[in-house]
């Protein structure tokens, strides 16, 4: 046994030899991390754009006296002026330093600017756009009290905010504005289904973008919208190609409820009498926007004994309506302007014979008032023959997405 000793020796030995001769030695491979040496620190620090005070006034609290704000501003197209209360500026500075390096805000969901001090003392301002990249997602849910609350109640916070449900619940509203009294028309047990965009940050941020296509079940009866786009715009069509847009707004205010109904007669509140009710009354926060049920003239605005505030809008095919009892009229509504559909005319109120804030709203036919939420309005314009093709593609992808919920989108239908 002890004859193997030697041998083993000897080959420890040549082992060791090669190592050294080739620098392979394995203890080798444990390497030290070169020192990391910091030439300066910063510090970091945010406030906030108070009201009533001024981008100057910040910088000052901030120590930033060197930067002249409202000729960079100048420079590269800002108005300072714009610029809300409540924004968060971020403060980079050196450790010791009296005023900081860096500025950075964020100045809305698309763009930051940055703010960076050169060499030469000089201030350097730059434009970022914040990346945004858009999914399609599908909801769908029944209807109980409401259509927000069905959005509520269905849509998860980690898919779309409190604010953004909100928004999402207006915005199928407008493309059904033309088709249904949402305070009427809709009862337990009706259904939505709808296709949106969905946009998301780089920071992590989302938002909806768009609606794309809906479905209202009502009463058994199904509602189509698709979005399509043509001529530069974007509208909303029903299956067989024909716009939802109507020469008239079904309802012309977002209101809480209807107060009271169009009728022969009924108890009038503050003249205690009975009397005929002409109109229909739309219960709604004092200051909500009223706007034209359609395309139209006015024929007055201003003071008319019992309707207190009232506009009248001369439309055409002898249609006039009337919005009475507002608290004021918007800017630029008098008499001869012309209003377009949608455009906000006044505000709700209680001016002249009025218990309470709310619209008092008529619709009248040669001079003869009518029921406006049983007027029959005719389909909206047809898509254009040359684009039938490209609508009936966009339709199918739509159509598809709503029954399946799943898998992209192929199709956009234009801006």
């Amino acid at each position: 046994m002890r004859r193997l000793q030697v041998p083993v020796a000897l080959a420890v030995l040549l082992a060791a030899g090669v190592f050294a001769a080739e620098g392979r030695w394995p203890w080798a491979r444990l390497q030290v991390a070169v020192p990391i040496v910091v030439s300066s620190a910063f510090r970091e620090s945010a406030d906030t754009l108070q009201r009533g005070e001024t981008i100057g006034d910040l910088f000052q609290r901030q120590g930033l006296v060197s930067l002249e704000v409202t000729r960079l501003a100048r420079e590269f197209g800002i108005d300072t002026r714009r610029l809300r209360a409540g924004l968060v500026f971020s403060f980079r500075r050196p450790v010791g330093a009296s005023e900081p390096t860096s500025v950075v805000v964020r100045t809305g969901p698309e763009e930051r600017i940055r703010l960076q001090r050169t060499e030469d003392d000089a201030w350097d301002l730059a434009r970022e756009r914040i990346p945004w990249r858009t999914e399609i997602v599908h909801f769908s849910g029944d209807i109980g009290t409401s259509l927000y609350d069905a959005l509520d109640h269905s849509i998860p916070d980690d898919m779309l905010g409190a604010g953004e449900r909100v928004k999402l619940a207006w915005d199928l509203a407008d493309v059904y504005a033309w088709n249904l009294d949402f305070t009427r028309d809709l009862q337990p047990g009706d259904r939505f289904n709808v296709v949106i965009e969905r946009r998301l940050s780089e920071e992590g941020e989302q938002r909806y973008g768009r609606v794309l296509a809906a479905e209202l079940v009502v009463g058994g009866k199904t509602l189509a919208a698709y979005r399509f786009g043509q001529g530069g715009e974007s509208g909303f069509y029903d299956g067989s190609g024909s716009s939802l847009r109507r020469a008239f707004l079904r309802a012309p205010v977002q209101f809480r409820r209807i107060s009271s109904t169009f009728s022969s007669s009924r108890f009038h509140p503050v003249l205690q009498i009975y009397r005929r009710h002409a109109g229909t009354d739309y219960a709604a926060a004092p200051g909500t926007p009223v706007m034209a049920a359609g395309e139209a003239t006015v024929a007055r605005a201003g003071w008319s004994g019992g309707y207190g505030i009232m506009v009248e809008l001369r439309h055409r095919n002898g249609i006039t309506t009337r919005y009475g009892h507002l608290r004021g009229l918007a800017s630029g509504v008098r008499a001869g302007a012309r209003v377009s559909q949608g455009e906000v005319i006044g505000y709700v109120g209680s001016t002249g014979l009025a218990s309470g804030p709310h619209l008092h709203y008529e619709f009248l036919v040669n001079g003869v008032a009518q029921d406006a939420r049983r007027i029959r309005l005719n389909a909206g314009p047809p898509i254009d023959a040359n684009l039938r093709p490209a609508f009936e593609q966009v339709q199918a992808e739509y159509a598809r997405l709503l029954a399946t919920g799943s898998g992209p989108a192929s199709l956009h239908p234009g801006d």
